[in-house]
């Protein structure tokens, strides 16, 4: 955090996770401050905050086995040897899942962005063309939700306020051609990145998904190694909902990144520890508002601190 737009990040984070913080860290630091016996009690009622916080059993299981074998070897003998202990699972979690997009320079870069309606997807996709235009790439983005009007006119809004191309169909068109006439275009216009957003709901499930696992097999035919990125779009809001979301859609069509949106609109941010350590897949940006800017690369020092800072 050198330089003021990371303090500024930082901070606007901090507030983000405000809701999380009160329901969580305060509870902690309520239990852990003046304990002076760790009784089972107390390591019954920490792992009912961890749960309650989206934490997920398995990691709040491992957090209080590594305690009591500390409190064996007395090395919990100060309340914030405690605290020390969840930090450090913490970050060994977020840092695993802690990897940036990279994206080559040169050659056509592709990402298919999805995920289910309500969870901020095409807002995402415009808040990345954003940052990318302004890191000065090259960018187009191809509007492939065509179920929704609404998702079309959206990301048409973003594109023009970045200066990005789009390529649409009229409503109701097939989302693979869109992607199709996407990748010729950006090819012979020598783009560096294509950002394709993808319907979040259609009749049923299966339809869902067969109608994205179409789009991404027209993608491979039109430029071998397309996708190259799957983003799959969570709402931090949904909690539990948000991680089964994620094991769908990697199952089905394989996700190779995540974005963790509205973190300031929640209480339960801890989901993003869960869905890091139970499914080890890498977070590539965190949102915490609805400015362009408050889309950021994921990092899992900056979120733990922000998280856990008092005061």
């Amino acid at each position: 955090m050198a330089d003021n737009g990371n303090t500024g990040f930082f901070s606007r984070l901090r507030e983000g996770l405000s809701k999380t913080r009160r329901g969580f860290v305060k509870n902690l630091e309520e239990m852990v401050v003046g304990e002076r016996v760790i009784s089972r009690e107390f390591y019954d009622e920490l792992e009912e905050t961890l749960i309650a916080a989206d934490m997920g059993p398995v990691f709040a299981a491992n957090v209080i086995e590594e305690m009591k074998n500390r409190a064996k070897r007395n090395e919990l003998d100060r309340h914030d040897a405690l605290m020390n202990v969840l930090n450090e699972y913490m970050l060994s979690i977020l840092e695993a899942s802690d990897k940036p997009l990279r994206i080559p320079k040169d050659d056509l870069f592709t990402v298919m962005v999805v995920g289910v309606n309500g969870t901020g997807k095409t807002t995402t996709v415009g808040k990345i063309a954003s940052r990318l235009k302004q890191e000065g790439r090259s960018v187009m983005a191809a509007a492939a939700d065509t179920f929704r009007a609404a998702a079309v006119e959206q990301l048409d809004v973003w594109c023009r306020r970045a200066d990005v191309p789009l390529i649409k169909h009229p409503t109701g068109g097939d989302p693979s051609a869109v992607a199709y006439d996407a990748i010729r275009a950006a090819r012979s216009r020598g783009i560096n990145v294509l950002l394709v957003d993808t319907a979040g709901r259609l009749h049923t499930k299966t339809n869902l998904m067969d109608e994205l696992k179409k789009i991404k097999r027209i993608m491979a035919r039109e430029l071998p190694g397309a996708p190259h990125e799957t983003l799959l779009v969570l709402d931090a809001v949904t909690g539990q909902n948000a991680l089964n979301q994620a094991r769908m859609f990697n199952n089905e069509i394989g996700v190779t990144g995540l974005v963790l949106t509205k973190l300031d609109g929640t209480s339960k941010g801890g989901i993003i520890i869960r869905i890091a350590d139970e499914l080890k897949l890498p977070i590539r940006f965190i949102g915490i508002g609805e400015q362009a800017d408050d889309l950021r690369p994921f990092d899992g020092r900056e979120f733990v601190e922000a998280l856990m800072s008092s005061g």
